[in-house]
């Protein structure tokens, strides 16, 4: 039984504003969190209704408030989450009449047999076919794809590698080091770097059994690993008519254990030559595989300037909002009309690249403890606004960070005219964030902005591993500073209590009003 709560939508669109001819009407968002609202707010604007999950772990999620209607999955009981569960999804979509799904990024965005049983069932898929991800979410399908389009990579293996003495072999022949990369795999998991034969056996065994657990696919394969290079990704969008353009790249080389953390565009790496060079091998690949919707070519480039593929993410991708800043185009606005059969309205000769943009990640996580999560209750948040500044959330004050998703709280987004001035406002922007809770990735970043090999350009990706003798930042007025905030919250908690209102200068009673008004002024 389908329950349904109507809620007040929040995305823009007002009667009486531009109707956008469309064929999609409704939309199942099969994703949760800042990607939902991020999602939903677009589809207003184009009139598209969206239908969100509610689930139990997450009954009061803010996502909820932005659908214009909510299927209630609280008493499930089923042990495969909703946002893992195919069949329970699509039969969501045909219960609720959506005409498509969008699945964000995570969970099952890159799931080929989810994109073919939407279209079995008649539901678009707002991404690409299940051809595309099928052959470039299998790592070793996508190389060989690449080196038949001559496309530069890095040495290593054609196919999956059956056993350590195979794998052992393959790296004698290239040489060490090497990375055993999972080949249904992605974000770190069934990645492990090997130095020498005799840690083959082990690290082999490692990633298999990682990339089994995170994938349901043992299967690895082996490159020659490219020391501290930068990660360089571009920007891909292409119709079902088979245009494909680029929008320039992306830096995401801050980084730990291949978890990104902090991105930017354009990258001070790069030059327009090179800019191009690179644009025209990701189209190149996305051709390859009739890729349409919007998608990511990810490049390894070491210090030489030789770059070399690594892979392709066939979904919208968590910074793509940098993108968005700079050429001022919403991608999944792009994702939808192309999903709804139009055609791209730009070319690459269209595409300019405007000022910069950074994004921080801002995550519930020690920073201390090796970035571990540190789910709990988000007391209190403060964000701040601006004319450069940018937040996507899913967040706000009560909501809770669970253990069972991911711990984003907010992104937070920046931009300038130049490199120097978004670190600028990045700065200023980083130091109004207030959140009470939970220990965050706030530190973190307060020290990356001002770190002499960041504000450079003159970072890899094992900056966090080799560069950083800390990861927090330290002020010369830290102490004075925590010495005042903690007497300003000691008195705000007892100004009700009577025996607090005391003249600090002669001994005389105070009012509540003016003892705040004198602490205030420190």
């Amino acid at each position: 039984m389908i329950t349904y709560i109507k809620i007040t939508v929040k995305t823009g669109f007002k009667p009486g504003s531009t109707r956008y001819n469309m064929k999609i009407k409704r939309i199942l968002i099969a994703n949760r969190g800042e990607i939902a609202v991020r999602i939903m707010k677009t589809a207003g604007r184009l009139n598209i209704e969206t239908v969100a999950v509610r689930t139990a772990v997450e009954p009061d999620a803010m996502y909820l408030s932005y659908a214009d209607k909510v299927y209630d999955n609280t008493e499930e009981t089923s042990e495969i989450p909703v946002f893992l569960d195919i069949e329970k999804l699509i039969r969501i979509a045909i219960e609720t009449k959506s005409d498509a799904v969008h699945p964000g990024y995570g969970f099952l965005a890159e799931n080929a047999y989810f994109a073919q049983k939407c279209t079995e069932n008649k539901i678009v898929f707002i991404g690409p076919s299940p051809d595309s991800i099928f052959k470039m979410g299998n790592k070793t399908i996508a190389r060989r794809i690449a080196m038949a389009s001559n496309i530069p990579m890095a040495m290593g293996s054609e196919g999956n590698i059956g056993n350590e003495e195979e794998a052992v072999a393959i790296a004698g022949k290239i040489g060490y080091p090497v990375i055993i990369k999972a080949a249904s795999g992605g974000g770190g998991r069934g990645m492990r770097i090997v130095r020498k034969a005799e840690e083959m056996d082990k690290m082999f065994i490692i990633a298999s059994k990682e990339a089994e657990k995170a994938f349901n696919d043992p299967s690895v394969f082996i490159e020659k690993y490219i020391e501290n290079p930068k990660h360089i990704e571009f920007q891909i969008l292409g119709d079902t008519k088979g245009n494909v353009i680029h929008l320039g790249e992306r830096e995401c080389s801050i980084q730990r254990k291949h978890q990104k953390l902090l991105e930017e565009a354009p990258s001070s790496a790069l030059n327009e030559k090179l800019r191009a060079e690179m644009g025209n091998i990701a189209v190149r690949i996305a051709k390859a595989v009739n890729y349409h919707s919007s998608g990511t070519v990810e490049f390894l480039l070491d210090s030489d300037k030789n770059y070399y593929f690594m892979e392709m993410n066939t979904r919208i991708q968590v910074e793509h909002t940098v993108t968005e800043i700079i050429t001022g185009i919403d991608l999944i606005e792009q994702q939808i009309r192309i999903a709804d059969g139009e055609a791209l309205k730009f070319k690459q000769e269209d595409i300019k690249l405007n000022g910069w943009a950074i994004e921080c990640r801002i995550n519930a996580e020690d920073v201390q403890s090796g970035f571990a999560p540190d789910p709990g209750k988000i007391e209190s948040l403060s964000l701040p606004s601006g004319a450069n500044i940018r937040i996507d959330t899913g967040i706000r004050e009560g909501s809770v960070i669970a253990a069972n998703f991911d711990s984003m709280i907010a992104k937070l987004i920046v931009s300038g005219s130049s490199r120097k001035d978004a670190i600028k406002n990045c700065k200023m922007a980083l130091d109004k964030v207030w959140i009470k809770g939970t220990k965050t990735t706030l530190p973190f970043f307060r020290m990356l902005i001002r770190h002499p090999k960041f504000l450079n350009g003159d970072f890899t990706t094992a900056f966090i591993e080799k560069d950083l003798d800390q990861f927090f930042y330290n002020s010369e007025y830290e102490e004075m500073l925590a010495a005042w905030l903690a007497t300003k919250l000691f008195t705000e908690e007892n100004l009700a209590d009577d025996s607090i209102n005391v003249d600090f200068e002669n001994g005389k009673e105070m009012s509540p009003w003016l003892l705040n008004k004198r602490i205030n002024q420190f």
